[in-house]
């Protein structure tokens, strides 16, 4: 028979992973926050359809204008501070510091979880995040070509929400880019942005990308 050191060698250690099939089983599984998901794409939808169907529905331009804004922010509030950390785990805001000067902040979660964002989730949200802008800015030349002047300051602040929105969320996803520090400047005035930004690594397992602005 063979030596004891040749079965020694012939065994070899074979790592069976069930975890990270267990994790990508997850990622693939069903929308696992529904709740989340409904409203970020409810209070976009509705504000669409508002605008273009409220002539049948009410003969108030003040009352459809207020409904419209009120939806507008409700999506820009509800984006901004809950769907994008469920459903994508990104954060962006904007605080100030003592010595009162603006820092945008911009949060991706790095390390997967259990509670990670299903694929389903992920395509809803960006899909949501970039379609509906789209929509706004076809409205604006609509509003334009067709003469309906007293939308327009509606329209604007419809494409200005959700934009920021878009953009917020792209910059937590390419924030470590040169291109996006370059557009951040001419955006926000800050000067001298790519020495200044700062990178730290929170303790639940975040990336922060800060930015300081001008007073």
């Amino acid at each position: 028979g063979l030596p004891p050191q040749a079965l020694v060698d012939d065994i070899e250690d074979v790592s069976l992973d069930f975890g990270s099939e267990e994790e990508l089983a997850l990622r693939k599984a069903r929308i696992r926050h529904p709740l989340a998901t409904f409203f970020h794409l409810f209070f976009r939808v509705s504000a669409i359809v508002t605008y273009l169907f409220c002539d049948w529905f009410s003969n108030s331009f003040v009352a459809c204008f207020v409904t419209i804004l009120l939806l507008l922010s409700f999506d820009f509030w509800s984006v901004k501070n809950v769907t994008g950390r469920l459903l994508v785990g990104l954060r962006w805001w904007n605080q100030i510091d003592e010595d009162g000067k603006s820092h945008w902040v911009f949060e991706a979660k790095r390390v997967p979880t259990i509670a990670a964002s299903t694929e389903a989730e992920a395509r809803i949200f960006w899909l949501g995040l970039i379609i509906c802008p789209v929509i706004w800015t076809m409205f604006f030349f609509s509003t334009l070509f067709s003469l309906k002047l007293k939308w327009l300051a509606l329209v604007i602040a419809g494409i200005s929400l959700q934009t920021a929105n878009l953009y917020g969320y792209m910059h937590c996803k390419l924030g470590g880019q040169k291109t996006i520090s370059r557009v951040t400047s001419r955006l926000f005035g800050t000067a001298d942005v790519p020495n200044r930004q700062s990178r730290r690594i929170s303790e639940d397992g975040t990336e922060e990308h800060g930015k300081t602005g001008t007073r």
